[in-house]
């Protein structure tokens, strides 16, 4: 059983798994629990999981506690018990022998049942601290799995007895990028003789990174390629942004709404620079394929986990990161080192690649197969 959604951080690291549960010896039967209309329910049929939805109640978290005693959150919290009884009556029907959570509050009332009818749970966290879903059900887990090693401190000492450090889970196609296509693709107007950069604000794009990039534009342009994932909403702006630049300069400036498929490791593959946020997934990836990454956290990530995780990676050279503010100045002062000296972006894209995981999905399938005493792979 796999649950855990809401966002892509969540869902595609259970979606990871589930490809190399598929491939064990003897079969395996997945069932994905979510919530109706979700992100997960389309990843789960896109992938030919079968897929039950269950009521969920999110909390609104706010700085003062009292704050958080609002009808909505009252309203959420009393759907909980009413997915947990969903949950269970799935969890029986589809005589489960263990359950991946991943993450996201979807996952709360499917870890609660399975502790209560004492199904082995693992949970798998992709960032530096637990995310609240993954702090409650840590507890009553069979196993504990990380993305980082850092995280273990922040464990109590029964939990991190639990824990093993399996990194974050990446689609198998990231790791199998092709440059040339990426070059087909976007470069009839690139000069081979400069770097190419990928930036990048996740499937929706980000004003904030738009912005900085409008800012920066013709000066990126004098030093190199640009191919720019701006947003659906965006292209059109960031077009007109490149208009008014010499023909030859804006002939290196590739914008897209969003890039899709086996298109992104193409696109990883031949970026010397990948400029985005911080997400779990993002640094994963980034890690995963070795690619030098100068990191734009989004502030209002939840428990400022971004700004964390772009720290850490900073710290072990893997990474530079801007801390103190998204502002075009700062932005081009953490580019312009690595686009004048190949041999330091060099040097953090392999100290990146030290740091990867492109096994995690193989490692989080393993601990999923212990907590189940080998039963299902052991048939092989």
């Amino acid at each position: 059983m796999l649950t855990g959604g809401g966002t892509g951080g969540h869902v595609f690291p259970a979606l990871a798994a589930a490809r190399e549960l598929r491939q064990l010896a003897g079969g395996v039967e997945l069932l994905w629990i979510g919530q109706a209309g979700s992100l997960e329910q389309r990843t789960a049929a896109a992938d030919g999981i079968a897929f039950t939805a269950v009521q969920v109640g999110k909390i609104r978290r706010d700085r003062n506690p009292l704050a958080m005693l609002n009808r909505a959150n009252l309203t959420d919290l009393a759907r909980v018990p009413v997915g947990v009884a969903q949950a269970a009556r799935a969890l029986r029907r589809f005589r489960t022998d263990v359950v991946l959570a991943t993450g996201g509050f979807v996952a709360v009332p499917v870890g609660l049942a399975a502790r209560m009818l004492r199904i082995p749970l693992v949970v798998h966290e992709q960032t530096v601290g637990l995310g609240l879903a993954n702090r409650v059900l840590a507890k009553g887990a069979a196993r504990i799995a990380l993305t980082a090693e850092a995280s273990t401190a922040l464990l109590g000492r029964q939990e991190r007895a639990r824990a093993v450090v399996t990194g974050n889970p990446v689609r198998a196609s990231i790791l199998g990028g092709d440059a040339a296509r990426a070059w087909a693709e976007f470069g009839p107007g690139f000069d081979a003789g400069l770097p190419t950069v990928y930036v990048t604000g996740g499937a929706q794009g980000s004003q904030e990174i738009n912005g900085v990039v409008a800012d920066l534009l013709e000066w990126m342009l004098a030093r190199t390629n640009v191919i720019h994932q701006a947003g659906p909403a965006n292209v059109e702006a960031m077009t007109q942004a490149a208009a008014g630049l010499p023909a030859e300069l804006a002939a290196r400036y590739q914008v897209c709404g969003f890039v899709a498929g086996d298109l992104v490791a193409d696109v990883l593959a031949l970026a010397d620079v990948v400029v985005s946020r911080s997400g779990a997934g993002t640094l994963a990836e980034l890690t995963a394929v070795g690619r030098a990454g100068v990191l734009l956290p989004l502030a209002s990530s939840a428990g400022g986990e971004q700004a964390k995780a772009a720290r850490l990676l900073a710290e072990e050279g893997a990474a530079v990161a801007v801390l103190d503010g998204i502002t075009a100045d700062a932005v081009r002062a953490a580019i312009e080192p690595l686009l004048s000296d190949p041999a330091r972006r060099k040097a953090i894209a392999v100290r990146a690649r030290e740091l990867g995981r492109p096994d995690a999905a193989a490692a989080l399938t393993e601990v999923v197969v212990q907590a189940a005493g080998g039963v299902r792979a052991a048939c092989g």
